[in-house]
């Protein structure tokens, strides 16, 4: 078994964005209140991923999940 790389690009594949670059050159104080809202997002995606597993609608709970670690992803990317 290969070793996963240790790249932070590797690891969130999120902070190779342009875009993502001019988030985190935000003021800490904006940035740490963005990270905090997308954790929130993530945990409540996460929770109705779960919801729509549990009722057998497993498009939603594909949708849901991948909601959730986009927002962890970028809850961990910005915050300061």
């Amino acid at each position: 078994m290969a070793d996963r790389s240790s790249s932070p690009e590797v690891r969130n594949p999120l902070l190779a964005l342009p875009a993502m670059q001019r988030l985190c050159r935000r003021a800490p104080e904006e940035r740490a209140d963005l990270a905090d809202l997308l954790r929130e997002l993530s945990i409540d995606a996460r929770g109705r991923a779960e919801e729509s597993w549990r009722r057998h609608k497993a498009p939603m709970a594909a949708y849901w999940k991948a909601v959730s670690v986009y927002a962890g992803h970028l809850a961990r990317a910005v915050r300061p």
